[in-house]
């Protein structure tokens, strides 16, 4: 790689860095969402909702389109946080 495309490289490798930092964020403030929905609920069979799974999965596929982004991406990154949340979930459950 020439030094120009290291210095590039570097640049954009930062951007990434920093936008990360801000996925953080978000995680955190989806995780505090999350636990206020668990508070709710009475038994732990409530913790999957398919039919909401399903709509939100709908609703990124759409959303990604119009925005030009993959939506094989989006779908992979959204299974992945929905049933990462489910388990996070499962696991703090405590019944009431």
């Amino acid at each position: 790689m020439s030094p120009i495309n290291k210095k590039k490289l570097q640049i954009i490798r930062s951007k990434l860095d920093k936008l990360d930092n801000n996925l953080l964020s978000l995680i955190k403030k989806r995780t505090y969402l999350v636990n206020e929905v668990l508070k709710l609920k009475k038994f732990k069979k409530e913790i999957v909702d398919k039919k909401r799974i399903n709509f939100i999965l709908k609703k990124i596929d759409s959303k990604s389109k119009k925005l030009k982004i993959d939506p094989k991406i989006t779908n992979r990154i959204w299974k992945n946080m929905i049933w990462s949340y489910i388990n996070y979930e499962r696991k703090n459950f405590k019944k009431k």
